[in-house]
């Protein structure tokens, strides 16, 4: 039977993510003690945000769950602490910080000068680090989730994203015969890898449901940008998978952009633990 083989949380988008045997489910992703996937965001000055497609040496800031803070750490930095309650703060000393993530714009806490300087020293540019705000809120686009109303933080669009094994044996099988060495799925950047399926099985699902709680529908096929060219345990460049995808991966319900893995939504779990190796069901979509 298709069962679970990872999870993964990426507190902060576009940095490391921590590898964890089991989460909570939120509607906005997966959730472990007090952090949020994708709950922390890097931006410049002006509020636009960043990524490794500028900046490939952030796959190399790691981050660790700490009891009452979450412990970043980066090459030649000292360790990072940044406190994961700040329900003892007056409201009034929250500074608010208007950002942009793609099209979205809306306001966050911004993390302090400190903080802001630990990463800009590190990255070799001017930026600041914001939180996702209690109060904020933003949804995927309900051109792709219908009448659901699908809530994510600082995601590029949706709350989880699953890839197949198989769909990543798939390509390296390919890029193997091309004369390319093979990847690792943390290229592509998952939250939830699923063994057990046929290749680009994913991309037929109706839904997947896990211990009789868990139902995730996929709404829309993740088109991929020049990211998985990057080696997440160096951070540099390299040979773009990607590269190989285009050969058989143009997807036309996406304007023909490159394709892989699904992204999904919750329609049944909220609070529910999700776990590797986790039995999965799945209803294809005839």
């Amino acid at each position: 039977m298709p069962s679970i083989t990872e999870l993964t949380l990426y507190p902060i988008k576009s940095c490391a993510g921590i590898a964890v045997s089991e989460a909570t489910m939120t509607a906005a992703g997966l959730r472990v003690g007090q952090v949020n996937d994708r709950e922390w965001m890097l931006v410049t000055p002006q509020g636009q945000f960043i990524s490794q497609r500028e900046y490939p040496q952030m796959a190399r800031i790691r981050c660790m769950i700490g009891a009452q803070h979450l412990q970043v750490d980066a090459p030649d930095m000292p360790p990072l602490y940044l406190p994961l309650q700040t329900t003892f703060l007056p409201k009034s000393d929250i500074k608010k910080r208007s950002v942009v993530i793609w099209e979205f714009a809306l306001e966050a806490d911004d993390c302090g000068d400190a903080v802001a300087t630990w990463f800009s020293h590190y990255l070799g540019t001017a930026c600041r680090l914001v939180r996702f705000s209690e109060d904020a809120q933003r949804y995927a686009n309900t051109k792709w989730t219908g009448d659901t109303l699908a809530p994510t933080r600082f995601s590029d669009g949706y709350p989880l994203l699953l890839i197949s094994q198989a769909s990543l044996d798939d390509l390296n099988e390919k890029s193997i015969q091309q004369g390319r060495a093979p990847v690792p799925m943390n290229r592509f950047r998952p939250n939830i890898v699923v063994d057990g399926i046929e290749a680009f099985e994913e991309d037929y699902a109706e839904s997947f449901a896990i211990r009789n709680q868990i139902q995730l529908r996929p709404v829309k096929p993740c088109p991929r940008c020049p990211m998985p060219a990057i080696d997440q345990e160096t951070g540099i460049p390299g040979p773009s998978p990607v590269d190989i995808l285009q050969a058989y991966r143009a997807n036309p319900i996406v304007d023909g952009e490159i394709t892989f893995g699904m992204n999904v939504i919750l329609d049944s779990g909220i609070g529910a633990t999700i776990a590797v190796g986790d039995d999965v069901e799945i209803t294809i979509a005839f």
